[in-house]
């Protein structure tokens, strides 16, 4: 999947088959938030602790965004949303 057919994959009523983190996303750019985050809540492996995150990060509540970022290996991000949400797109897409 390209990240021009995930965008169009937004338009259809139900998602098309995705791996978790990868469905939260596709969940949370319909607004679907509470969705997303069940998507990766009790997963552990990096990409989803990675998405859980930027979904924390989205929600306001940093707190619990710092701790995902680090369970995740990475530094809390500090960019625009859109931004992290691209990034976070692209490396699942090659995953």
């Amino acid at each position: 999947m390209t990240p021009e057919e995930f965008e169009a994959s937004l338009a259809a009523a139900t998602p098309p088959a995705l791996e978790p983190p990868l469905l939260a996303l596709w969940r949370d750019a319909r607004g679907e938030w509470n969705l997303a985050h069940e998507c990766v809540g009790a997963r552990d492996d990096a990409l989803s602790m990675w998405t859980h995150a930027y979904l924390h990060r989205e929600e306001g509540d940093l707190g619990n965004a710092r701790y995902w970022y680090a369970r995740a290996g990475r530094a809390p991000a500090q960019g625009p949303l859109a931004e992290e949400f691209a990034e976070i797109l692209c490396a699942l897409l090659r995953a």
